[in-house]
């Protein structure tokens, strides 16, 4: 079986790269045998992000070298400029676009509107240096994100002495009206349905006239990864958070250091690909897999050989091989919520059932996942049940149909997982990945054109 190696082709990171229209279906491709392929793939939205905020209120100018270009990050830069950021491309150093130069603005400007789109990190991120800023910002975003809960960070940042117009709806559109500066102090906050609520005001904090003293309050704090992922990227430029208490992040005001940085591969992105070597019981490499990091994506590697397959490093190298059989499971997925769409979907092709819970704040995310993940399974003649935390997943045979994605990148992908399988599974807008990942629908075709050659 011939091992393919590719990459993405040239794209227009400010475009649509599916080369979909948004309300057309896309054949998902079905994978003839077991997929044997080697795959590259653009950085780390969640580590592009953090770096773009903090970049942009750092004492200097920064690189960022291999940074994400998708819709959730162009939408975070065009924030930042509208901020008056200075944010120009430069050579690229690896495969998939410019490097981005970012040179923080001698003082914030407001008297703007940002659109968010669907990107969590823009309107969560964004609002603090909003409250930085001169003038007022507008804050909106596409129909379906204004169903997203932005109650914490708007009472948060009134607690911290910032002027927030949200005509008591808790979530967007809202309008901060920034005086230059942020009070800062000790406030509480309830960050349930999601951490980007503490990473938000962590990633400005430093730059509040009295820092921050932040405690959790709520039932439960998911994604905590995402926290140490900030707070390592924070720490990479000068500014320390103590955490004397569980739940609680202090953070003294002082500069951000400007920084050159390398951003990493998307793990998470991986996660589809990954899977599509369970799911055929081949084997499928990712390029550049870091040797150590903050990603949630690197718990794929514990947690698909639960499902039967193995994992082997060689170097930068991850390579996942399927097993003869794909067992069911059970798993708690409170720290990497992100990765259930994928594992949901091979679970549902496994031959037993699963459950899989602690990821009840991913009906929080662009969607209801839990609904939607259920929703299309069942579509297809599974059996799925919604549980108060989770999924349980009883494998049937399934059969080919329409899978809607509900403008979320996650349930198209793991729809495309469940059509390497299933005959005739076709994703509706599947164009909706160009969200995070603009060459999804390219490196799967190649995945499975070149993997099964």
């Amino acid at each position: 079986m011939l091992i393919s190696k590719y990459s993405a082709p040239e794209f227009d990171p400010y475009g649509d790269n599916t080369h979909e229209e948004p309300n057309t279906l896309w054949p998902a491709p079905v994978a003839s045998g077991p997929l044997n392929a080697s795959v590259s793939l653009p950085g780390s939205k969640s580590l592009t992000a953090r770096e773009l905020v903090l970049a942009a209120l750092a004492d200097g100018p920064s690189l960022l070298r291999s940074p994400l270009h998708s819709r959730d990050t162009v939408n975070m830069v065009e924030a930042l400029r509208s901020l008056g950021v200075t944010i120009e491309e430069r050579p690229a150093s690896g495969e998939f676009g410019a490097d981005l130069l970012v040179t923080p603005a001698d003082e914030l400007l407001g008297s703007t509107t940002i659109d968010c789109g669907q990107a969590g990190t823009v309107m969560r991120f964004v609002p603090p240096l909003a409250g930085l800023a001169l003038g007022p910002t507008l804050f909106d975003a596409d129909d379906s994100a204004r169903r997203r809960p932005m109650g914490s960070i708007v009472s948060s940042l009134r607690d911290l002495g910032v002027d927030i117009n949200d005509d008591g709806r808790g979530s967007l559109p809202f309008t901060v009206h920034g005086t230059g500066s942020v009070t800062g102090g000790a406030i509480t906050i309830d960050a349930s349905s999601s951490s980007q609520f503490v990473s938000a005001l962590l990633l400005s904090a430093s730059r509040f006239e009295n820092g921050l003293d932040l405690t959790h309050v709520g039932e439960r704090l998911p994604s905590l990864p995402h926290i140490a992922m900030t707070i390592v990227t924070l720490a990479a430029r000068g500014v320390v958070v103590d955490s004397p208490d569980v739940g609680r992040w202090v953070v003294q005001p002082g500069p951000i250091a400007a920084l050159d940085v390398d951003i990493e591969p998307d793990l998470s992105n991986a996660a589809p690909f990954l899977a599509a070597a369970v799911v055929t019981g081949g084997s499928v490499t990712i390029t550049g897999w870091p040797a150590s990091t903050t990603q949630v994506g690197a718990d794929l590697a514990d947690l698909l050989p639960l499902f039967g397959a193995t994992v082997a490093r060689d170097g930068d190298r991850l390579t996942v091989t399927g097993g003869e059989s794909i067992p069911g499971v059970t798993i708690d997925l409170s720290t990497g919520g992100e990765l259930a769409p994928a594992l949901v979907a091979i679970a549902a092709l496994a031959d037993g059932p699963s459950e899989i819970v602690g990821i009840g704040h991913i009906r929080h995310h662009e969607t209801d996942r839990l609904a939607a993940l259920a929703a299309e399974i069942n579509g297809l003649g599974g059996r799925v049940t919604e549980l108060p935390d989770g999924l349980r997943i009883e494998p049937q045979p399934l059969h080919g149909g329409v899978w809607r994605s509900y403008e979320d990148h996650r349930m198209a992908t793991a729809g495309a997982i469940i059509g390497l399988a299933v005959p005739g599974v076709e994703i509706e807008n599947v164009a909706t990945t160009a969200k995070t990942l603009p060459q999804f629908t390219q490196l799967w075709q190649r995945m499975v054109d070149e993997g099964t050659a």
